[in-house]
């Protein structure tokens, strides 16, 4: 989570209120049961990001073109399946009527790292520098059932944002009576208003004034969005000012009301959950030897370790006690209703990503 004090909205400013405060297995895969899904991943490419080697432009990958007459994509045996990828059952494993996740309470934050180098140490005239310095990952997240609804690597920029929120957004089928909190990042506001708005209908023609550039969105008015700001000391937290942004507090109150997880605005849930993927991730580790050297690998386990955790990771916080008196694990995807089991990684791994 950033340290700095970004500006806040004119609608934040006006009603803030301050408060003290590898080897293969050896075992054959297991075929997931019909109550479960892989997680989907991001896969859209966007100019603004950094982009992915391709044959034509990765160096090393221009003296290995691809035969011709090949296919561009060539199933591979793998060590893991039972048998060739054409045998595998052609029916799904996937329950659909169990989507969207009945998501009610959204967390919004960035989890900084770094690659190959601290930013300060970048020379930004140096092409050989260009992917590397600071990655922040932008992180949607679900904080009563602890699942990873969306994650966007990246620079800390607006349009990462924008994405982040536009994928927690259709993972949760648009669905708008959903309480967001992040922090006092201004360009949530707009990446919010942007996903979750209605368009405004154009004036009249021959009204006077000047036509806005493009449609303007106006935000659902079940929709609530409040900020949390911490202020800080000598590097101790002295102040916690609180913002409502979209919505009334009534509205944010009778959210928090309604939440298995929150009891005020917050953003504990998603900063506990970037201390659990460090965890996970030793590259994302703020001091460390074991940082990724290449941008392209760091990208790649960012997605395998924040996807996998919703389905392979049993959170203790979600742990249910049966009525013989043992607990029973839960993992983010069981808790939200996406599987019935704890997945293996290897079943995770397999499972086909299209259905």
């Amino acid at each position: 989570m950033a340290d700095g004090v970004p500006a806040t909205s004119r609608s934040a400013t006006a009603t803030a209120s301050t408060s003290r405060s590898g080897s293969c297995p050896a075992t054959p895969a297991r075929h997931a049961s019909r109550n479960a899904r892989g997680p989907r991943s991001s896969i859209a490419a966007y100019p603004r990001r950094r982009p992915s080697p391709s044959c034509s432009t990765w160096s090393k990958a221009t003296g290995s073109g691809r035969p011709d007459g090949s296919p561009g994509c060539t199933a591979t045996r793998s060590c893991a399946w039972r048998a060739a990828p054409g045998a595998r059952p052609a029916t799904s494993t996937t329950r659909w009527s169990r989507f969207p996740p009945g998501t009610r309470e959204i967390q919004l934050d960035e989890k900084w790292s770094f690659v190959a180098k601290k930013q300060h140490n970048c020379d930004p005239d140096d092409p050989a520098d260009d992917h590397k310095g600071d990655w922040w990952d932008h992180v949607a997240y679900d904080a009563e059932h602890r699942l990873v609804l969306a994650v966007v690597p990246g620079a800390r920029s607006a349009e990462n944002a924008e994405e982040a929120v536009q994928e927690a957004h259709d993972r949760t089928a648009g669905r708008a009576d959903v309480l967001i909190t992040s922090d006092s990042y201004p360009a949530y506001e707009t990446a919010i208003e942007r996903a979750y708005g209605e368009p405004e209908p154009p004036k009249p023609p021959g009204r006077p004034g000047r036509r806005p550039a493009g449609p303007r969105r106006r935000a659902p008015p079940d929709l609530t969005y409040a900020t949390v700001h911490k202020e800080r000391e000598k590097g101790r937290v002295v102040a916690i000012l609180t913002a409502v942004v979209l919505g009334t507090w009534q509205a944010v109150a009778d959210a928090l009301g309604r939440s298995r997880a929150s009891r005020a605005i917050n953003t504990s849930f998603v900063e506990r959950h970037h201390g659990t993927d460090r965890h996970r991730n030793a590259r994302k580790s703020r001091r460390t030897y074991r940082f990724s050297k290449d941008w392209r690998m760091h990208e790649a386990m960012t997605y395998l370790t924040m996807y996998s955790y919703n389905f392979c990771w049993p959170v203790r916080t979600l742990w249910e006690r049966t009525p013989g008196g043992a607990w029973r694990k839960q993992t983010p995807a069981m808790a939200a209703g996406l599987a019935d089991h704890v997945w293996s990684l290897e079943e995770w791994l397999t499972f086909p990503a299209i259905q």
